[in-house]
């Protein structure tokens, strides 16, 4: 359990519990034995998690929708977008304290472990009550920009502002998982969004089925769940002997701490933040061309957002592996870890391009029922689909420039993509070609092939500058 002491225990005997390998139960030391094997014992149970999260996304949706009429679905399909935007970006951000974790806990200091938990707590407790304030004197006005139909803004409103409310849930449900998956533990934030999304669909059906509440039910029920997941995780947390101790000075705000968990998590945050915004932005592009390409692509970004779970794990995987290898000064393991898993992204993504060029069209029957929408939605898929391939190389890459610490690099290559590349390719498709998605589909897979030739480029450069060999000290 996590102990509030006033003697820290001596470093060096914490350092050699690392060296020998004694083990407890919330670490898993990620620096020694088969780097591949541990990739796929951290990102199975990753993978899992993101699948779930999914899940547990959609169930309000599809819960709603069976009990409420359209425009109790629109609002919480536009609150839930929403949500979305925001849960990405506190992710990002808790990506700092993952990556300083677990370059403490491969270099053995626990007293650096305790110390970056601590003011990892006090950053976001203040984060998330300020951002709770902000977002609902700012509801109304979030409605607007969104363009919510005039039969959907009331449910819309109450639908954000009971998730509003619950933000300091959803914050210390991802800053306790951020910490897990930094002490090389990726299984507890697995059985945690476990117990959540079962909570969620029962309450919903609780909220929406039995008491008729509509949009404001669906967030109740998301809340609570969350709420739900928090109190299990810490429960697990205090039931557990860890090797570590948290003291009451660590929650004390230390400059040089947070300044390393800003620097590598802001430039994620934002990434992700600008992400969701550019797919908004496509979404729309979609949208003026009819209902029947807005379905389309509506369905397809759903598709493709299960197949980006391997992606996505990959580059969690390697930020949290390569911040232990780093901090062990195992650097050439942490290499190791970029390369594996850009095959296994890779390999991934091909074998899912090529099978998505014969079964596309049934793919998207499976959400329905309508030729028009089937035909078109092939059309988009088959060509988004080779996004996967370069997606799973780029996301590789940024989560190892994440363990060094220069998640800018992600950032930057992010939106570069997006402004230069992804927007604006699927503008002049959509322009070009007005009878087809599938440039439309092709465009944003480009976007995604600018940033891994930047991302390689970036790698060569800090190569040749010797910058992936010491990792940044706090």
């Amino acid at each position: 359990m996590i102990n509030y002491q006033k003697e820290r225990p001596a470093p060096a005997a914490a350092a050699e519990s690392l060296r020998t390998g004694t083990q407890h139960a919330m670490e898993r030391n990620l620096t020694t034995g088969s780097v591949l094997r541990n990739i796929l014992c951290f990102s199975l149970p990753y993978l899992f998690s993101y699948f779930l999260q999914t899940l547990y996304g959609m169930a309000d949706l599809f819960i709603i929708g069976q009990f409420g009429a359209v425009a109790s679905t629109t609002a919480v399909s536009i609150g839930s977008q929403v949500m979305h935007m925001l849960t990405v970006m506190i992710v990002g951000l808790a990506m700092g304290s993952t990556v300083t974790i677990g370059r403490a806990m491969g270099a053995g200091d626990r007293s650096l472990v305790g110390r970056t938990i601590g003011n990892t707590v006090t950053l976001f407790m203040v984060l998330s009550a300020a951002m709770t304030a902000a977002l609902l004197a700012a509801v109304r006005p979030i409605v607007a920009i969104m363009s919510t139909p005039a039969e959907a803004v009331e449910g819309t409103v109450a639908y954000l502002t009971v998730c509003f409310l619950g933000i300091p849930c959803i914050t210390a449900y991802n800053i306790i998982a951020s910490i897990f998956r930094g002490l090389g533990d990726s299984k507890s934030p697995m059985y945690f969004i476990a117990v959540a999304c079962v909570a969620n669909i029962g309450l919903d059906y609780l909220f929406i089925g039995a008491l008729s509440m509509g949009p404001a039910g669906a967030a109740l029920g998301t809340t609570l769940s969350q709420a739900i997941s928090v109190a299990v995780s810490l429960a697990v947390i205090l039931r557990r002997r860890t090797g570590f101790a948290v003291h009451r000075a660590d929650f004390r705000p230390q400059r040089a701490v947070l300044r390393q968990v800003l620097k590598i998590g802001l430039p994620v945050a934002f990434q992700d933040g600008l992400i969701q915004i550019a797919f908004i932005v496509i979404t729309v592009i979609a949208n003026r061309r009819g209902l029947t390409d807005s379905a389309a692509v509506g369905i397809v970004e759903k598709i493709i957002s299960f197949l980006f779970l391997v992606p996505s794990s990959m580059l969690s995987t390697v930020s949290a592996l390569g911040a232990q290898n780093i901090g062990a000064g195992k650097h050439d393991r942490a290499a190791l870890t970029l390369r594996y898993a850009i095959r296994i992204a890779a390999g991934f993504g091909l074998a899912a391009g090529i099978l998505m060029q014969f079964i596309a069209a049934p793919v998207v029957g499976l959400f329905t029922a309508d030729t028009a929408v089937i035909a078109a939605g092939g059309q988009y898929l088959r060509g988004y689909i080779w996004d996967c391939i370069f997606a799973g190389i780029h996301f590789s890459f940024s989560g190892y420039f994440c363990a060094y610490g220069r998640s800018e690099i992600s950032f930057l290559h992010n939106i570069i993509a997006i402004a230069l590349v992804r927007v604006p390719g699927v503008y002049l498709m959509s322009v070009l070609f007005a009878d087809t998605l599938y440039p439309m589909g092709l465009a944003t897979a480009t976007g995604s092939l600018l940033s891994v030739v930047i991302c390689l480029a970036a790698y060569g450069w800090l190569k040749r500058k010797g910058a992936l060999g010491a990792p940044i000290q706090v």
